[in-house]
């Protein structure tokens, strides 16, 4: 039963990437998510196909008085969806069943274990949360804000999905399913090198590249991390090499060298547009 299941849900997301992509879904994605203009064909295609999936599999829920149409789920399905690129015909955020959307952020009771062994209770506003029960709930205004500014490093439907991926193992530990199991090691070694460097550069009060936040654990330092490799994903590989190339393996993307070649075909452009004028 357990093969005939795992069996149908291959064949049926064969049958969903094979089908034709609305135009008003490109639409929306090329209007409302830019960092979809840095990639190759085949990579579009490939973000296209999985968003399908997505959409089939994952149900969309408002909140507070909030009404979701296509431009929401297909926008915030195109964001969680450029993490996957690299995996191929995998399944798509397996635990994930339904994504929750607040017209904006949202105040929840906060529980927090302090040293001494106390819990402090206390309200807290939010923007994002990633459940381990099979829910994502998000602040749309924020998830627009973020999908609008591709540079800034901080994008709430990135980390909450990164959250996703580290769940697919038993807890969100900041160690997700790697490709391969040789990558384990490597893994280990850098990331606990490098949030305990950012710990130690905040408590120093020394500047950072990487968010504070991705100093409160393991769980959310791969989260925020996530956020750069995908937003500033050159001054990640300038700043840390070693970390960029673990994000680059595991996503088996390279957002750094997309950038580059943007550059480069801008400097052509700007170039040729130079050249022309002077021949006039």
């Amino acid at each position: 039963m357990a093969w005939d299941l795992f069996g149908f849900k291959r064949r049926k997301r064969k049958r969903l990437r094979a089908e034709p992509f609305p135009a008003a879904w490109g639409t929306i994605i090329d209007e409302g998510v830019p960092h979809v203009l840095l990639l190759e064909p085949d990579e579009r295609e490939e973000l296209d196909k999985t968003i399908a999936v997505f959409l089939e599999r994952v149900s969309f829920e408002g909140a507070g008085g909030f009404v979701v149409d296509d431009t929401v789920r297909v926008s915030i399905a195109a964001q969680a969806c450029l993490l996957l690129i690299g995996q191929g015909d995998q399944e798509v955020y397996p635990r994930l069943q339904s994504v929750v959307v607040y017209p904006t952020s949202w105040v929840s009771e906060h529980k927090q274990l302090q040293p001494d062994g106390t819990l402090l209770v206390g309200d807290q506003r939010r923007v994002g949360e990633s459940w381990g029960a099979g829910t994502l709930v998000l602040s749309w205004d924020d998830a627009v804000r973020g999908a609008r500014d591709p540079n800034d490093g901080h994008n709430v439907v990135f980390h909450e999905f990164a959250h996703q991926l580290d769940s697919e193992e038993t807890s969100s530990a900041g160690a997700p399913v790697l490709p391969r199991r040789g990558m384990y090691a490597a893994w280990a070694r850098v990331l606990g090198a490098e949030y305990r460097a950012l710990v130690d550069d905040l408590d120093g009060n020394r500047r950072t590249l990487l968010d504070a936040y991705g100093a409160t654990n393991a769980a959310e330092f791969f989260a925020v991390t996530t956020e750069f490799f995908f937003e500033r994903p050159r001054a990640l590989r300038e700043r840390h090499p070693a970390l960029y190339e673990q994000f680059r393996l595991f996503y088996q993307q390279d957002p750094a060298a997309r950038s580059d070649k943007a550059r480069r075909d801008r400097a052509s452009r700007a170039k040729a547009v130079r050249r022309q004028g002077r021949s006039k």
